[in-house]
């Protein structure tokens, strides 16, 4: 028998029998599908990680209380030796060398109302550096201005959807808003620009950090932001902000958090869980491989006499055994195929009703499934491809 004459003969009887080759078909591009779309979901994810912090245009260093080599545990989590103050801001902005600029940020969340209408909304204090950094623009009226860091004025800037829930129709510019027992003056609303670095900026009112400081009572900042110049490198500034820290407390209390260590360092978790969820999925391509095994070793017993028919007019063992071979084959690479298209159809769909995250397949996914699939048929297919080559001519005719 010729290859083509093996590939007619399994096409051929993949057709008489479609309900039953649907179904095994079926079970691998189920399999396919999983493994394409769950890799495609990790991949959106890590890039759209990724993209978040890239969207920033800066590189930054970000300074937070405690030190995790010495607590053991997150910086900042259960009590730090000494407070990040504005003082330590002003030291930074003084002393160091290569940067564009050093943001004090102190946070707070309280009841925020315009006449009747109020939000529990969260508060950033910060300092108009801090909009540049992120790419923050104005959509109306202007940003917080220029001043001292010791002095505050009561004046805020509100999100686009806090600004939208508050005044509806109304335009805040120059309205007084409370923020808890405080009076508050809007200056500007931000253009939309959705969550960034974990925080919902469209939900969020900025105001000058001693404000923040002084309305809720407090002395220290929650973390200073460093944006470096472009282009420099921030493992020196690094060092600076150590040795200027370690100088102020008199101990290395504090930790520098880099925005390309976050980036490596989340870009590989995800990278890693999606190689597990992948990993995960394919384990279903193995169950569609038994379920094809079962198949054809049903197909072996149905089909003797036609075995033995074919034995008997001249095929060999081999012959016999590439036909069956062949019917495996073909399964598992068809269900492939129609697993690749439905799995890159429902991450089209994510793609439309999520545009933010770029669920798109690598090219490894799509060559590492279509491989899985087309070795899945002709490996589990072996026994019944073997059971098939064993049987005598004769007595397959009389089975028959």
């Amino acid at each position: 028998m010729t290859s083509r004459d093996i590939v007619g003969f399994a096409g051929t009887a993949l057709l008489e029998h479609r309900r039953r080759t649907v179904l095994s078909l079926l079970g691998v591009a189920i399999g396919a599908t999983a493994v394409v779309f769950l890799t495609g979901l990790g991949e959106g994810a890590r890039a759209f990680v990724q993209g978040e912090f890239e969207t920033l245009g800066s590189n930054l260093v970000i300074v937070i209380p405690g030190k995790n080599e010495t607590t053991g545990a997150f910086p900042g989590v259960g009590g730090v030796p000494n407070d990040l103050t504005l003082d330590d801001a002003l030291a930074l902005r003084r002393q160091l060398r290569g940067i564009r600029s050093v943001i004090p940020m102190s946070t707070a969340t309280d009841l925020v109302s315009f006449r009747e209408r109020r939000r529990q909304l969260a508060i950033l204090g910060t300092t108009r550096e801090f909009f540049s950094a992120m790419n923050l623009r104005a959509s109306r009226g202007s940003l917080l201005p220029e001043g001292e860091l010791e002095r505050g004025a009561s004046i805020a800037v509100l999100g686009n959807k806090a600004a939208r829930e508050l005044f509806q129709d109304r335009d805040p510019i120059g309205e007084v808003i409370r923020v808890g027992d405080a009076r508050m003056r809007v200056i500007g609303v931000l253009a939309p620009r959705g969550t960034q670095m974990g925080r919902n900026m469209d939900d969020s009112i900025f105001a000058p950090a001693a404000t923040v400081m002084q309305l809720f009572n407090r002395h220290s900042l929650a973390r200073i932001m460093i944006e470096l110049n472009a282009y420099a490198d921030s493992e020196p500034v690094v060092d600076q902000v150590i040795a200027i820290m370690t100088d102020r407390h008199d101990e290395e209390d504090i930790t520098c958090i880099t925005q390309a260590a976050v980036m490596d360092s989340l870009g590989g978790i995800l990278r890693t869980l999606t190689l597990a969820v992948g990993g995960i999925a394919a384990i279903s391509l193995a169950v569609a491989g038994i379920g094809i095994m079962n198949v054809m070793l049903v197909s072996v017993s149905e089909r003797t006499s036609e075995i033995g028919l074919l034995k008997a007019v001249g095929a060999r063992g081999r012959d016999v055994l590439a036909v069956f071979l062949t019917e495996s084959a073909l399964l598992s690479a068809a269900g492939g195929i129609v697993g690749l298209g439905l799995g890159r159809s429902l991450l089209t769909l994510v793609e439309y009703l999520y545009p933010a995250i770029p669920a798109t397949t690598p090219l490894w996914v799509v060559l590492s499934v279509l491989a899985m699939a087309i070795s899945t048929g002709p490996i589990f297919g072996v026994l019944p491809a073997w059971r098939a080559m064993q049987l005598e001519p004769v007595s397959s005719l009389r089975r028959g």
